[in-house]
């Protein structure tokens, strides 16, 4: 029976215990109970030759579906005939893949919407050509015997945030709608895993995350104080403009297999299982940690077409960018909502039948 992997549904404020989405940072990742990935280039043709061409692209923790096609293989069958080879290089986080974008380190990277428009308004030509999973990845995080009970009581505190990030915006979002000047907040940037290090230590009194992290710290007694789903954006895929100018049809083999994979999450309880398992071992989690994360704040059953609802979070999000100084102008932010989308590769993959699981 096809079981949908499905978000807990619920209104704009969803209460006090939230978990935030995300990739294992390298200095914290120890202390997290994580290991850390590393970059993995799958074998050549028999013979031993080069490749005629490599394509290069992300994997990450908080995108499930990138774990799961690594470790089935699948793009490699998709290209590997068309004498394409496939790179797979590890994302910390949604900043550690715009670094990437930016330098055309990779072709293809899994960012938030968030960062991807940030990145864009900043210059970069990125152009985001599907959606991955709309999660609900970030909320802000006390350390076990906390007495933060709200936003309101982050006033005169320091809090940990990756800058760039859908958990950095969750945080300036919520300080923005519970009426605390930013000002009045230490923001400390640091990479997910270290924040998770930071609020256990105790130099921090807050922090905004990302999942599987903070599901592994809630585990060990964090407590989620502010979820907001309104304030988390879309695990989007993006690609450097070179790339779709000039290798479109790999970069549609790319969306295709997503979906192809997504079909085989769905397709049964057996498949969501070995999904979580795959999460697991990567991210050095316990099994039950990786299931809470599919199971309560992962949804793949969604469109693969950046569509209206990606627009529209990426409206909401874009005037803080703007007025927070982290985007060049309000301009900028607006130029990069109009002309980041470029939905045909999704439309495509969406509209063809999709075999769930290929020769899984």
């Amino acid at each position: 029976m096809r079981r949908p992997v499905v978000a807990r549904p619920g209104a704009r404020t969803l209460g006090r215990r939230a978990l935030l989405a995300g990739g294992l940072g390298l200095g914290a990742a120890a202390a997290a109970g994580c290991v850390v990935p590393g970059e993995q280039t799958r074998p050549g043709p028999v013979d031993g030759g080069d490749w005629a061409w490599t394509l290069n692209l992300d994997y990450a923790t908080y995108n499930p579906l990138s774990l799961v096609i690594r470790a089935k293989g699948w793009l490699d069958e998709a290209l590997n005939p068309d004498d394409v080879g496939v790179h797979w290089v590890f994302s910390a986080g949604s900043n550690k893949a715009n670094e990437n974008l930016r330098a055309e380190a990779i072709e293809v990277g899994s960012t938030a919407g968030s960062a991807a428009l940030l990145s864009r308004a900043n210059g970069t030509p990125i152009r985001t050509i599907a959606v991955a999973n709309r999660p609900e990845w970030a909320a802000l995080v006390r350390a076990p015997g906390s007495d933060v009970d709200d936003v309101a009581a982050l006033a005169g505190s320091v809090a940990a945030a990756t800058r760039g990030t859908d958990p950095y915006f969750f945080l300036v979002q919520a300080l923005r709608e519970f009426d605390v000047p930013r000002e009045r907040v230490e923001i400390l940037n640091l990479q997910h895993a270290d924040g998770r290090t930071a609020l256990f230590g105790g130099s921090v009194q807050a922090w905004s995350g990302l999942d599987p992290i903070m599901a592994d710290a809630q585990r060990d007694g964090a407590e989620l104080f502010y979820r907001n789903l309104a304030f988390n954006t879309f695990d989007v895929l993006n690609a450097t403009q070179r790339f779709l100018d000039e290798r479109p049809e790999v970069a549609q083999t790319v969306v295709d297999v997503y979906q192809q994979a997504r079909a085989w999450v769905l397709a049964s309880d057996a498949n969501v299982a070995e999904t979580a398992r795959i999460l697991a071992e990567e991210a050095g989690l316990d099994a039950a940690v990786a299931r809470t994360v599919l199971a309560e704040r992962t949804n793949l059953d969604v469109s693969p077409v950046p569509g209206a609802d990606f627009t529209t979070a990426l409206n909401g999000v874009g005037p803080i960018m703007a007025e927070s100084g982290d985007a060049r102008s309000l301009d900028a932010v607006q130029q990069a909502i109009e002309q980041i989308v470029e939905p045909a590769f999704a439309q495509r993959a969406a509209a063809r039948p999709t075999p769930a699981g290929g020769n899984a």
